[in-house]
């Protein structure tokens, strides 16, 4: 397996809810940063239907302060949210055209998102809104970069955006993988600022539980020589 290509500057991690990141992929972002890179966040929600007992109204705030604070723990200070209703993503042109227009303004190298195939494993179902955003991402993403698709961005001073190089998707079934082995304890700490919506999960310790969760998806990959690794299957652009 090879190794997630680093030849870049800008990356845009692209998710739909809070804590989409923190489950395994803020790993790599905490490297990347590490290195000088400028990271930046776009979520599509704000997770405001995640906690069971807890109304949207009071819960969308709360998951994207946590976010914020979750974001900053791995070096990511720019993050955003385009304010769809949690739960009910669907692969709409307008979403397609928010998501272009994150890309032309953003101007990234690398686009970021996360597992958007239909289950996690077997007779394990991937939400509907995990599904309907990452295809999402990929067709936005060519969006971006053509004058003719959305020309009111280009009219409103967007122009395309050619310059996305990968889109790096965090899936089950991964092509490249990123060497994580020093930065897992940034991303245990980053999913741990998920507090009030750990807690709604489970009675375990938010810290234990956010230990467990990470070391569980940043375990060795096939044929990648690092202790602990994150996993992307890369799509090729530009």
């Amino acid at each position: 397996m090879e190794p997630v290509p680093e030849d870049w500057h800008r990356g845009l991690v692209v998710v739909a809810h809070p804590d989409d990141i923190e489950y395994g992929a803020a790993a790599a972002v905490a490297r990347w940063t590490e290195q000088g890179k400028d990271i930046r966040y776009v979520l599509a929600t704000s997770g405001e239907a995640g906690i069971a007992g807890l109304h949207p109204t009071e819960s969308g705030p709360l998951r994207e302060v946590e976010e914020r604070r979750s974001a900053a723990v791995v070096g990511v200070t720019d993050v955003e949210f385009l304010g769809y209703p949690d739960g009910t993503l669907v692969e709409s042109l307008a979403l397609r055209r928010d998501l272009a227009t994150a890309i032309r303004r953003h101007r990234p190298d690398l686009v970021v998102t996360a597992n958007f195939a239909d289950t996690w494993g077997p007779g394990q179902l991937n939400s509907a809104d995990h599904r309907a955003l990452g295809r999402s991402v990929l067709d936005a993403t060519a969006d971006a970069a053509n004058e003719w698709i959305f020309p009111e961005l280009g009219e409103s001073g967007l122009p395309p955006w050619r310059g996305v190089r990968w889109v790096a998707v965090n899936t089950m079934t991964p092509t490249h993988a990123v060497d994580v082995t020093h930065t897992v304890d940034r991303a245990v700490l980053s999913l741990a600022e998920h507090v009030r919506y750990l807690e709604a999960l489970s009675d375990v310790p938010v810290g234990q539980q956010a230990r467990a969760q990470v070391e569980m998806v940043t375990g060795p990959q096939p044929g990648f020589d690092a202790e602990r690794a994150v996993g992307f299957e890369l799509y090729y652009f530009g």
